[in-house]
């Protein structure tokens, strides 16, 4: 099969899409695959500049700006130029079988669509990761139902009735998406988590933890920590409201990557001089597992209106880890739902601050508890969350 997948960070890139859609392909390519990826140069902390062939995938760094996540209109740039290089790449792209498009950035299975119109025996699966305009309405960036949205969602009906499957992330992500598939005829979805490779947390030998000055502040504390995007979408005011009351009990907050929240958390730590939050710039994935053994608990979080809007991507690698996870979100969500059935967190609501301050207090005083947790955690990617379990889903669908 002659397959494409399309997604703006490809690895070295430490972005959790760049890693899905790595996995996705190495595993294609490995069944027999000609497999492309057309992916830009930059991402949230790498530039590169190579074609390359990754265990026998073809990975084409097609031109874009590399101006980063800075602001929102540096975003849309880098995205614009992705999309112009990207369409470009989709005319002169020898016929594919099948092209997956993930939703980084969003619309861009517009690329995939151009390339059918030249060859129509191609099949086209939308792999979504984000809804939009859902996602910018309900974090107020543009007015509900305005020009702006009409427009987004227009596009997003003319490219669902142009889809051969569509790849949900849970189900209410795929109860979100019923309005725009086509009414004619019945449009095929699977509801897919993501996931993490195994092999990538069953290295043998002595297992390090981080070293860096911060890790050494650590010590003797409950660390909880928040890994990777603070972005919109993602909540931390319980988390302020909860580390005041909790700024003379022996427990750490370390945040570890960044995002357009990150600011307003530095800001809020200063003014109520916080010291138990403790922030740290992106590291490289090599030594993500250091950082993450170094925690005795991970957190995630998520507004209440963003529930099927996104699914956060980073309770795989904690539950993979063993960490317990203290979910700050809305109910029905994939995380809530793991913990639900796997019973290895707790959630907490947005705003429900004693409850989160007795969770943290129950876990620093009882580590047996912990224990218990963490290893409900690893049960649970081994089940439901490892690269095992998910890509025979996509082989499935693609055969």
């Amino acid at each position: 099969m002659r397959l494409t997948l399309i997604n703006q960070f490809y690895p070295p890139d430490i972005s959790p899409t760049a890693h899905l859609c790595a996995s996705l392909a190495k595993h294609r390519a490995a069944r027999g695959d000609h497999v492309t990826v057309l992916t830009s140069r930059s991402g949230y902390v790498s530039a590169v500049d190579r074609r390359t062939f990754d265990h026998g995938v073809n990975v084409r760094r097609i031109w874009s700006t590399r101006l980063g996540s800075r602001s929102r209109l540096t975003r849309l740039i880098d995205w614009g130029t992705f999309y112009f290089s990207t369409l470009i790449c989709a005319l002169v792209l020898p016929r594919q079988d099948v092209i997956i498009a993930m939703t980084t950035p969003p619309y861009i299975a517009l690329a995939a669509i151009l390339h059918k119109l030249l060859h129509p025996s191609t099949r086209i699966v939308l792999w979504n990761m984000d809804c939009y305009p859902e996602a910018i309405e309900r974090t107020g960036m543009v007015k509900t139902g305005g020009l702006i949205s009409c427009i987004m969602r227009a596009m997003n009906r003319a490219i669902f009735r142009r889809l051969d499957h569509l790849i949900v992330l849970d189900g209410a992500m795929d109860q979100l998406l019923e309005q725009y598939k086509p009414r004619d005829r019945q449009l095929a979805s699977t509801v897919i988590a993501n996931w993490e490779d195994a092999s990538q947390f069953e290295l043998e030998g002595p297992k390090e933890k981080w070293t860096e000055p911060t890790a050494a502040a650590l010590r003797g504390k409950f660390v909880l920590l928040y890994l990777g995007n603070a972005g919109y979408g993602h909540e931390f005011q319980t988390l302020i409201d909860a580390a005041k009351q909790l700024r003379d009990d022996p427990v750490a907050f370390l945040f570890v990557g960044g995002g357009a929240k990150r600011e307003w958390i530095r800001s809020e730590c200063r003014a109520n001089a916080l010291n138990n939050i403790i922030l740290e710039d992106y590291v490289p994935r090599e030594r993500v597992a250091e950082v993450m053994r170094t925690a005795d608990a991970a957190l995630i979080t998520l507004e209440n209106q963003m529930a099927g809007v996104m699914s956060p991507s980073k309770l795989h690698a904690c539950l993979a880890m063993g960490l317990p996870i203290l979910y700050v979100g809305p109910p029905h969500s994939n995380v809530d739902e793991a913990i639900a059935r796997f019973c290895c967190g707790a959630s907490v609501r947005p705003g429900h601050v004693d409850e989160f301050v007795r969770v943290i207090r129950e876990w620093a005083s009882g580590m047996e508890e912990v224990q218990r947790l963490a290893k409900n955690a690893k049960s649970a990617f081994r089940e439901a969350y490892c690269d095992g379990k998910v890509l025979p889903k996509f082989d499935a669908i693609l055969g």
